[in-house]
C-alpha cells in the first residue's frame, strides 16, 4: 500500500519534528493519544490523518498544523 506524495511529505515533517525533539514513535502516540502502529503509518505516508488527528499530532510535537503543513510543503516532491 503506497501513498501519495503529500502523504508522504507529511509524514517526513511528522518524523523530522519529532527526531528533532528526540521523542520516540511511542512518546508522541502517548501524547497524541494515538496507537504507535498509526503515528507509524502515518510518519511512512501510509495513513493520511484526519484534520483533527494531525492536529493532535501537532499538538503533541509543540507546533501547528499550519507548521507541519507548511514543513511538508518545503519537503522535495519526488517522481
Amino acid at each position: 500500500m503506497s501513498g501519495s506524495p503529500l502523504s508522504k511529505r507529511f509524514g517526513a515533517a511528522v518524523r523530522s519534528r519529532r527526531l528533532s525533539k528526540d521523542m520516540s514513535q511511542e512518546t508522541l502516540a502517548e501524547l497524541a493519544q494515538l496507537h504507535p502502529t498509526y503515528v507509524s503509518m502515518v510518519e511512512r505516508g501510509v495513513r493520511n490523518p484526519t484534520l483533527d488527528v494531525a492536529e493532535r499530532i501537532a499538538k503533541a510535537l509543540e507546533t501547528t498544523l499550519a507548521g507541519l503543513i507548511e514543513e511538508a510543503e518545503r519537503k522535495p516532491r519526488r517522481g
